[in-house]
């Protein structure tokens, strides 16, 4: 019986990921507000806050050709080879 024989490693390449960490901030609003009141008169100051929101999808592709077609309709050459 003859030894065993061992072949060097094969090492594929290395895969890549993402991490992504998220970090919260609050940021205080301050509004400051003035009422002026005259013979029992009264103003009301109404704040509205209106807000938007977008959101974007992202899709990536990618074609690896592996070879040549074959067309055999076409000859590749001058002669045909």
């Amino acid at each position: 019986m003859l030894p065993t024989q061992y072949d060097p490693p094969q090492f594929s390449p290395p895969q890549q990921f993402v991490k992504t960490n998220l970090s919260n901030t609050v940021v205080a609003h301050i509004h400051p507000s003035h009422t002026t009141t005259v013979n029992k008169h009264m103003i009301n100051h109404q704040h509205y806050f209106p807000h938007t929101e977008s959101c974007v999808n992202e899709c990536c592709e990618h074609h690896t050709m592996c070879g040549v077609p074959h067309n055999p309709c076409c000859p590749s050459g001058p002669f045909g080879y």
